[in-house]
């Protein structure tokens, strides 16, 4: 590896150090369900973000739910103290596509349909407003 590229690389785990985030992998959902309910919290106060989650008809909202708990207890262990009201925020949420299963359905006069079985990751970044 170049200097550059070390350099680089040593660059990316300083800024990682001070992240704080969780990811929760393969989710049965399609991501385009799921970035309903993920865009619904981006940019909000956590404990606001947690009732809207609570409080969703979605079901997608409950892996979320948990993710954000998850995030959350992260930062308190890095920080080693509890989050106070109006300290954390989600600071951005991604949503990323996961394996698909594809399947094959049964329909008239020989045929087959094809079905997608989607799955999605998500990962939660949550930090201070000031950390960006």
């Amino acid at each position: 590896m170049g200097k550059r590229k070390r350099l680089a690389a040593n660059a990316i785990k300083e800024s990682r150090k001070t992240q704080y985030s969780a990811t929760l992998k393969g989710i049965p959902s399609s991501p385009r369900k799921m970035r309903y309910v993920v865009d619904l919290i981006r940019g909000m106060e956590v404990n606001r973000a947690l009732g809207t989650l609570r409080f969703s008809a979605k079901a997608a909202s409950v892996p979320v739910e948990k993710l954000l708990r998850s995030a959350i207890s992260n930062w308190e262990a890095k920080n080693d103290r509890k989050a106070e009201d109006g300290e954390l925020y989600v600071l951005r949420a991604l949503v990323d596509e996961g394996v698909t299963l594809k399947r094959m359905r049964p329909a008239p006069q020989g045929r087959g349909y094809r079905i997608r079985k989607r799955s999605n990751h998500v990962t939660l970044f949550v930090g201070t407003k000031n950390d960006k």
